[in-house]
């Protein structure tokens, strides 16, 4: 990793779980590093831990975004005879597995974590720091009733981590983010339905309204919230992640002064002490550098 100044506060990214929404995840990164905005670690969740996991792994966010517009349902599962799941979504580690350079969290970039759930205790399960970077994703992918659980070395049955930490924010403060930048691309809900008239209806808004309620906590941890405004797109419409890379991009344009504002007050924050060190690091740098 390139070094940085001690003094400038780490960054971190929670990135939602979304299914094909998850694709504004690249939007929104794009517009953070153009405007030079430099992430130190991520922390994804389901389709947010696909982007999350290609990033850190050191594809470029070209890269990602031309793999998300290839990338369609047939890539990620398939039918099986299990009673746990309609299908496995093997081919989906696969598919990641042919793609990142790097496989292994001991190799990544940056640090990286992935987020599932414990079937059996229901508790969250952290995948960072060593394994399998694309079987982490893969779990943390896994649709509980669609999806087969997926079994780790321990045994322990692995679905969505979207059942536990929709927006994980305090898992990227456990990567050591000083600032957390949370990508939310269900707050804006199901817009697309329009008003409630079935029993389908009545049970998709009941699970968006809990999700909701349990992702405001995860917001509330954040140091700032970027929420594209993707609440008319389907999350099964993996056909539309061009203009989902653009409303995130969208978003991610409009937080830059914020963001930039968190780093300035972070900066302004640190003691007197660490300041004046800074200063004399930054005057030696000028004076070694001058012109002879």
């Amino acid at each position: 990793m390139p070094s940085r100044d001690s003094a400038y506060p780490t960054l971190g990214l929670a990135l939602s779980g979304g299914a094909a929404r998850g694709m504004a995840h690249v939007g929104v990164l794009r517009a953070l590093l153009e405007n030079n905005i430099r992430i130190d670690c991520i922390a994804g969740t389901s389709a947010g831990s696909i982007v999350g996991g290609a990033f850190a792994s050191g594809m470029s966010v070209d890269q990602i975004a031309e793999f998300g517009r290839t990338l369609r349902w047939r890539d990620i599962g398939r039918v099986t005879m299990s009673r746990l799941g309609v299908q496995s979504n093997e081919r989906l580690e696969q598919y990641l597995r042919g793609r990142m350079p790097v496989t292994k969290f001991e190799e990544l970039r940056m640090p990286f974590a992935a987020v599932a759930t414990d079937l059996k205790t229901g508790a969250a399960v952290v995948m960072r720091d060593r394994g399998d970077v694309p079987f982490a994703i893969r779990a943390s992918c896994a649709i509980p009733g669609w999806y087969v659980p997926v079994t780790d070395e321990n045994g322990r049955q692995l679905v969505d981590g979207g059942l536990v930490a929709i927006v994980p924010t305090s898992v990227a403060r456990s990567l050591g983010a000083d600032i957390v930048i949370a990508v939310d691309v269900n707050r804006e809900g199901a817009t697309f339905i329009g008003p409630t008239s079935s029993v389908i209806g009545v049970l998709l808004q009941s699970i968006l309204l809990v999700q909701k309620t349990a992702s405001s906590y995860q917001l509330q941890m954040s140091d700032v919230v970027i929420s594209p405004k993707v609440g008319h797109i389907r999350w099964d419409e993996m056909g539309k992640a061009e203009e989902l890379m653009e409303i995130g991009y969208a978003a991610g344009i409009e937080s830059i002064p914020r963001v930039r504002a968190i780093i300035d007050e972070a900066i302004k924050a640190q003691p007197k002490w660490y300041q004046l060190r800074r200063r004399k690091k930054s005057l030696v740098k000028r004076v070694l550098t001058l012109p002879t």
